[in-house]
């Protein structure tokens, strides 16, 4: 942090990135205080939270927008960078370091670079990210030209406008991050009941926990837009009621009923439907059902995704590999006859490309890889009021 006696603001050096289908603000590790409850006052003024349009802020009124990536030097042998994420509310004032994000992690291997936590290596450079939140490792491959790393490119991603420079991650290490196991109640699917309230769900914990749940059971099609789901107060009460109640079970909260504000990023909760033909909500374009091996939705912080979560990519395709969960039995039959698995969600497809084996009565995760393109969008000083921090 850096004061001015003779301003009434303090100033933090920042930088934002798009990664993915998302936008943080990166600050180094050593420029936010340690202790957590200044942290969080400080965070909550950088973003403008709470607040419905964060007008006061950096933050962009979205949870999409609302994110933080803190990069500092590695603290274990094997990486090559730390980084903490946290999900900020926007009109909750709660700052969530409890999950990840794999869209920032994109950013998280060319601002290493950047920034000189990593040499520059051509063409691609692997960056060994330790994701501090679940104390694992992403493996990100980097284009690199003239020491820098690539922002052009041919790779194309539904949710973002044009092309970049592709980047790989590989998160085959998060199997287990949050529970210490891949399917965290040992089943492929649990039946949850709640205020009269039953569901069938599936909960797999790789990158992020997320739960699975049909759309029939919750009275959709499963090809809607964000903003129907987002208009139908129904359907978002019955979604985060088990929601809440998963995350009960997982032992993130004590009760099913503090979700919404004690652990609002995670589990994710994905809504579920075999291939369908339906239209991007962005671009109109088409999502035919024959380009895609399941159809998803995911809502987390209350909303529904404009696209799709990286941590929840993971583990849709290690689900669909896994034989009786809600998104193996939704899925085309030739999901299991190849490494890509292809989510058709509300602004186009997203592929991963994953590798399961079973191992006695457990699955083991070889491979869990996503594509992203990432960039720096601009660099400079965050400036917070010193009343936001009394």
């Amino acid at each position: 942090m850096i004061s001015n006696p003779f301003s009434d603001q303090i100033a933090i050096p920042c930088t934002i990135y798009r990664g993915g289908t998302s936008k943080a603000i990166f600050i180094k590790r050593n420029h936010l205080p340690k202790d957590p409850t200044l942290r969080d006052k400080i965070v909550l003024a950088i973003f403008g939270s709470p607040d419905p349009r964060q007008i006061d802020g950096l933050g962009g009124a979205d949870p999409l927008t609302s994110k933080l990536a803190v990069i500092g030097p590695p603290t274990r042998e094997d990486a090559d960078v730390d980084y903490t994420f946290a999900q900020v509310g926007v009109d909750i004032p709660v700052v969530d370091w409890k999950g990840n994000c794999g869209n920032i992690s994109a950013a998280v291997g060319p601002y290493a670079i950047e920034e000189g936590f990593v040499e520059a290596k051509e063409p691609v450079t692997v960056v060994r990210i330790h994701q501090t939140n679940m104390k694992r490792i992403i493996i990100a491959e980097v284009p690199v030209k003239n020491g820098r790393p690539k922002v052009e490119g041919d790779y194309q991603i539904d949710g973002v406008p044009g092309k970049g420079a592709k980047i790989v991650l590989d998160f085959h290490d998060f199997a287990g991050s949050t529970t210490g196991k891949l399917l965290p109640t040992g089943n492929p699917v649990d039946e949850i009941e709640i205020e009269g309230l039953r569901a069938e769900v599936s909960i797999v914990d790789i990158a992020n926990p997320v739960v699975f749940v049909s759309a029939k059971d919750l009275g959709l099609k499963g090809t809607e837009s964000p903003k129907e789901i987002d208009t139908n107060q129904e359907v978002l009460a019955k979604a985060e009621k088990i929601r809440g109640k998963v995350a009960e079970l997982l032992g993130l909260v004590d009760n099913w009923r503090e979700a919404r504000v004690k652990s609002p990023y995670i589990p994710f909760l994905a809504i579920i439907s075999p291939p369908q033909d339906y239209q991007s909500w962005t671009t109109g374009k088409s999502v035919r059902s024959s380009d895609i091996d399941i159809t998803a939705r995911v809502i987390f912080m209350g909303v529904t995704h404009k696209t799709y979560p990286v941590t929840g990519t993971i583990p849709t395709g290690v689900a669909a590999k896994i034989p009786d969960t809600i998104v193996s039995r939704e899925s085309s039959p030739e999901v299991h006859k190849k490494l890509e698995v292809r989510i058709g969600h509300p602004a186009g497809i997203i592929t991963t490309e994953v590798s399961v084996e079973r191992k006695d009565s457990d699955f083991v995760v070889k491979r869990a890889t996503v594509g992203r393109t990432a960039r720096r969008i601009m660099e400079g000083y965050v400036y917070i009021p010193l009343s936001k921090l009394r």
